[in-house]
């Protein structure tokens, strides 16, 4: 999957997490950006995440994420090497 897929994927994601179907997330787009993206809501999206990708996250990955444009780039990784191990 491109990076730039997995971010309109989880802008999907977003709004329907956190109830704004206005919310558009760009590379650039931190916690700080989205009312109520604190470390619960993180770990939601998080697992949320893993459920709609079919992928898996490491904790140290999880936490090293600072804004949706790495968060999309992981997944792109991801479901680009998962899909190769096939």
């Amino acid at each position: 999957m491109e990076t730039v897929t997995a971010l309109a994927r989880l802008t999907d994601l977003f709004r329907d997490m956190f109830g704004d179907d206005t919310l558009i997330l760009t590379p650039e787009t931190t916690a700080a950006d989205v009312p109520g993206w604190d470390s619960m809501a993180h770990i939601g999206l998080m697992v949320e995440a893993e459920r709609r990708f079919g992928v898996t996250f490491q904790t140290v990955e999880m936490e090293e994420l600072t804004n949706a444009g790495e968060f999309a780039t992981l997944i792109a990784r991801k479901t680009g090497a998962e899909a190769r191990a096939r």
